[in-house]
Parts: structure tokens; C-alpha cells; sequence
């Protein structure tokens, strides 16, 4: 995995899931505009209770910037076309929100 920082903005709003044994975590998608211009897809996942709670604060459009462990990836569209995405554990987030909360 890849130390990474990233900005972008929210793309929907984070959910908070349950894994096995109870393991809460929260999931969310961020867009995020590579140096062409072109826009990644984020995957992010939190386990840390700061981050997650900072992550469920946030709404669709808000700025934020994430730092984690990254792994590049590549999906297809509709057309067959290649497009790049990253899957990411977040362990800080940054906002315009203090300490998460909105």
C-alpha cells in the first residue's frame, strides 16, 4: 500500500456499516481531480472512530481531504473504457468541520 493524501469532494454522503464481530466502520465515495484534469473515483473505508465520525459529518459536494494507506486501481465503464480509482483506509480526515461535527 501507498502512504497517500488526498482532496477532492464528497460524492453522495459516508455510511456507517457493521462487519463480523461487530466491527463498526464507515464507507464513502470521493471525487477527486487528477493532474489532466480527469476526475478519480475514491474508495474510502474509516475504522478509526475520529475519522468516521468526521467522515459522517460531511454531505454530498463538501470539500475534505483524506490521509491513508492508497491502492490504485482500474475499472471499466459502460464502453469498455479503462478508468482509474483508488481504494483507500482513511486514518485522518481534514474539513471546514471541527473535530466532525457539522
Amino acid at each position: 500500500m501507498i502512504d497517500g493524501l488526498v482532496s477532492g469532494r464528497m460524492s453522495g454522503v459516508a455510511e456507517m456499516r457493521e462487519g463480523k464481530n461487530a466491527t463498526q466502520f464507515a464507507v464513502a465515495k470521493l471525487r477527486a481531480e487528477g493532474g489532466d484534469g480527469q476526475t478519480v473515483v475514491v474508495n474510502v473505508i474509516a475504522f478509526a472512530p475520529l475519522a468516521c465520525d468526521a467522515l459522517l459529518a460531511l454531505e454530498d459536494g463538501d470539500a475534505v481531504s483524506l490521509a491513508g494507506n492508497l491502492s490504485p486501481k482500474v475499472w471499466s465503464d459502460k464502453q469498455g473504457n479503462a478508468k482509474p480509482a483508488l481504494d483507500m483506509v482513511a486514518s485522518r480526515v481534514l474539513s471546514v468541520y471541527p473535530d466532525g461535527a457539522a
